[in-house]
């Protein structure tokens, strides 16, 4: 499968636009007409549906080289958008061999790994990278482990350890995220870096995740997907440039809310590292612009209908405080009135 490639931009002027193709497999995360919190967990089974976004381990699509250029942009702003706390050199290491497996493996027409005992050599066509290097010795690649091979990873990647009956975020890439800093958080434990949700504290929501993430094993990964609306098709809204982004919120009319007001869904994924024992926690941001996902009848008729039901401690949790409403009414003229069927892909 050779996947063509797109040569786009997250920032400035913002050329980022999805294919037909990507629509279509964009990961709609809403099963009914309202939406309330759950764990709401499953399987990562593989290989998954064909074509979709969970086909393969990791997801590598047309949004691919230029999400890879607006990464190495955010590190040269700010390099601590990439930590690791000392102890967590063999997830590094755990990191990069499931990685680079995986892409091998699943597109092998972009990526190949030959490996002699230690002596590894990796090849990434699209990003034109070609590195041998001695796996186990962070001296042979220009970067530590983990920064290397996710420098070549769409997403963001947490490393959790687990010990004293909790899970701790110690190491991370982190320059996709929505609102929320791996510098804050790092060296946190589960609930803490939780803490900020609303209402989910109080249905028991984390307690329940944190026992089931516990007992993830290696080769059982799980899944889930999360949500939240961004102005703009912006991949890096991190709390340390909210004065870059946070204005733009400000800036939603009935004219342009289509265009502007992006979907933003989160493919997050759970696996058991089978050296250090630590918890992958990949986190997959999707963009799509209302323009776009209104291509899609059902997804027209559903999303308005969500949005309008938010309990308001989401609204203002989700950011969606200034724009919410001009969101539904643009939205609403695409909604019929006829019923949705279950589930979250088109019909």
């Amino acid at each position: 499968m050779t996947i063509a490639f797109r040569d786009e931009t997250f920032r400035d002027d913002y050329t980022f636009r999805n294919s037909p193709h990507a629509i279509r497999r964009f990961p709609f995360p809403f099963h009914e007409d309202r939406y309330m919190y759950a764990v709401n967990i499953e399987p990562h089974a593989l290989p998954g549906p064909k074509g979709s976004v969970v086909e393969f381990a990791f997801d590598v699509d047309e949004h691919y080289v230029s999400e890879m250029r607006d990464r190495e942009l955010v590190l040269r702003q700010d390099p601590l958008r990439c930590q690791a706390l000392p102890h967590m050199m063999a997830a590094q290491w755990d990191l990069l061999e499931l990685i680079m497996t995986s892409f091998a493996r699943d597109y092998p027409e972009h990526f190949s790994l030959e490996r002699d005992g230690e002596r590894w050599h990796w090849v990434n066509r699209p990003l034109g990278i070609d590195q041998r290097f001695v796996f186990g010795d962070a001296l042979t690649l220009p970067y530590e482990p983990m920064e290397y091979v996710t420098r070549q990873a769409q997403g963001d990647w947490v490393i959790v350890d687990q010990r004293d009956g909790n899970l701790w975020m110690d190491a991370g890439m982190v320059t996709t995220q929505a609102d929320w800093s791996l510098d804050f958080d790092i060296g946190m434990n589960f609930f803490e870096w939780h803490g900020p949700v609303p209402l989910a504290h109080e249905l028991g929501v984390f307690e329940r995740a944190l026992k089931y993430l516990m007992q993830v094993r290696v080769g059982s990964p799980v899944r889930r997907l999360n949500w939240t609306m961004t102005i703009n098709p912006l991949l890096d809204t991190a709390p340390e440039r909210y004065p870059v982004w946070g204005p733009d919120r400000t800036t939603v009319t009935p004219d342009n809310v289509g265009h502007k007001a992006h979907l933003r869904v989160e493919l997050q994924s759970f696996w058991r590292l089978p050296r250090s024992n630590a918890l992958l926690f990949p986190i997959r941001c999707y963009l799509i612009k209302l323009e776009e996902l209104v291509t899609v009848p059902k997804w027209a008729r559903r999303l308005p209908r969500v949005l309008k039901s938010l309990p308001q401690e989401l609204v203002d949790y989700k950011g969606l405080t200034r724009y919410r409403d001009t969101a539904v009414a643009w939205l609403s003229r695409y909604d019929d009135g006829a019923p949705t069927s279950p589930g979250g892909g088109p019909d």
